[in-house]
């Protein structure tokens, strides 16, 4: 693994949980009503859920790679506290845009894990 910038890990870190904490929060029928106007299927909460996972897990990983063993699950826990509350703060307000900041979020995380890897 090539070593992160503490800017790139950062805005990975923060990317990763905003996307994972929007993951497990869309598995639950009443947020992705809110944001989709549909209950969601089975298949696609299971999906919601196993990507919020691996997301999340993901960015425990980026934390412990980037800040070490010891101080990296402080900064992880601290990343899902602003991932958590940008949801939260977002979700009321703008439900659609919170939908597709998390896609966009997700799919950077993706991206910036698979550049950092290779």
């Amino acid at each position: 693994m090539a070593p992160l910038s503490i800017a790139a890990a950062t805005a990975l870190g923060l990317a990763t949980s905003y996307a994972g904490m929007t993951g497990l929060c869309l598995a639950m029928d009443r947020h992705h009503d809110q944001v989709w106007g549909r209950d969601a299927t089975p298949l696609v909460r299971r999906l919601l859920r196993l990507a919020g996972i691996v997301l999340l897990a993901g960015g425990f990983l980026l934390c412990i790679g980037a800040w070490g063993g010891a101080i990296g699950p402080v900064v992880w826990v601290g990343f899902l506290s602003a991932g958590a509350l940008s949801l939260v703060l977002l979700l009321p307000y703008a439900p659609r845009f919170a939908g597709v900041l998390a896609a966009l979020a997700g799919a950077a995380s993706v991206v910036g894990g698979v550049l950092a890897l290779g």
